[in-house]
């Protein structure tokens, strides 16, 4: 892909710094509203620089979620390519810095998408339904949040306080509680309903609960964060998206520290893959006597707890690639 101009834009709730480098100097800095009236200004600007082209171009900004709508929105519209990268990536490949403004920012990323230009990666936004998917499940675990937050304390002081007063907080949150129940029953019919609606969800919804250990919370969020497997379908790769995947932390004979795994990960996915392990090892199987057998060796619980995740991580990638339902006495044909 032979690019001209690299766009590079900061974002924030109400303001977008634009930055476009042609691979020798910034032609152009400007800063608009974040709304389509703001982009399509900006847009103006882009198209009156000498031999601008969408063909020729891509535009490379941060991953800031709902911020990034209206930009996407209309520069997909456009067919400009564009990049979306993490921003913890673009702050470590930009090496010592020296203060943070919104147009440095922008120039910054602008550099970095013509320098890291053969790792250019470009976004394909997402089919509507699983747009819809990520905002229930988005919703759902928001609504679990609020109802832990109100339920648990209640339950750990009971026995610490007076029975009496123990009673009256319970009913004061009761009817909270109880439309937070119901808020979050709504909620998961619709993600069902949405699911078995349609047929690449049904199918890949199917494939990957049949896991043992991978429920539906589990299913719908490794839908969402690979894209119904497009984006991601190595299993390492996403156990390395989850933060399950270990790494070694050593540098000559001073530096011994203990494999570990990253901190940087999706933290949801990382979490439902946890509670997945919890209730394969209390399941009847290969993975309660795999356990079982290395607890007993010696080994440390949550080590191999994590390895039971990373076999989780890759039994639900390979239901995909083989396009079947999990099979425990499945025998994989030798060449």
């Amino acid at each position: 892909m032979d690019i001209r101009y690299f766009i590079g834009v900061d974002i924030s709730k109400a303001t977008l710094d634009w930055a476009v480098f042609d691979g020798q100097t910034v032609v152009l800095q400007s800063q608009s509203a974040n709304t389509e009236m703001g982009i399509k200004s900006t847009v103006k600007l882009f198209k009156a620089l000498p031999g601008f082209t969408v063909a020729t171009s891509v535009c490379c900004m941060e991953h800031t979620g709902i911020y990034n709508a209206h930009v996407l929105a209309h520069l997909a519209k456009l067919s400009l390519p564009l990049w979306l990268e993490s921003s913890f990536q673009i702050k470590k490949a930009g090496g010592l810095q020296r203060g943070k403004t919104d147009a440095i920012d922008a120039v910054r990323i602008a550099y970095y998408a013509f320098r890291f230009r053969d790792q250019l990666r470009l976004w394909q936004p997402p089919r509507p339904v699983l747009q819809k998917l990520a905002a229930l499940s988005a919703l759902r675990q928001r609504l679990l949040v609020v109802r832990q937050q109100l339920q648990q304390p209640m339950t750990e002081q009971q026995g610490f306080i007076d029975a009496a007063l123990q009673k009256q907080l319970m009913k004061s949150c009761q009817a909270s509680l109880k439309a937070l129940t119901t808020d979050l029953e709504k909620t998961d019919q619709q993600i069902t309903q949405l699911i078995q609606t349609d047929e690449r969800l049904k199918e890949l919804f199917a494939w990957i609960t049949s896991v043992p250990g991978i429920g539906s919370a589990t299913a719908t969020e490794v839908l969402v964060a690979t894209d119904e497997f497009k984006t991601i379908t190595d299993p390492k790769k996403l156990a390395c998206h989850a933060g399950v995947a270990p790494f070694e932390y050593r540098s000559g004979s001073s530096v011994r520290g203990k494999t570990s795994v990253s901190q940087h990960a999706r933290k949801r996915v990382k979490s439902l893959f946890h509670l997945g392990a919890m209730s394969a090892i209390r399941i009847k199987g290969e993975l309660q006597d795999y356990y079982r057998r290395k607890v007993a060796e010696g080994k440390n619980k949550m080590l191999v707890l994590n390895a039971v995740r990373n076999k989780l991580i890759h039994r639900v990638c390979s239901v995909v690639h083989r396009q079947q339902k999990y099979d425990k006495n499945y025998v994989p044909l030798l060449a």
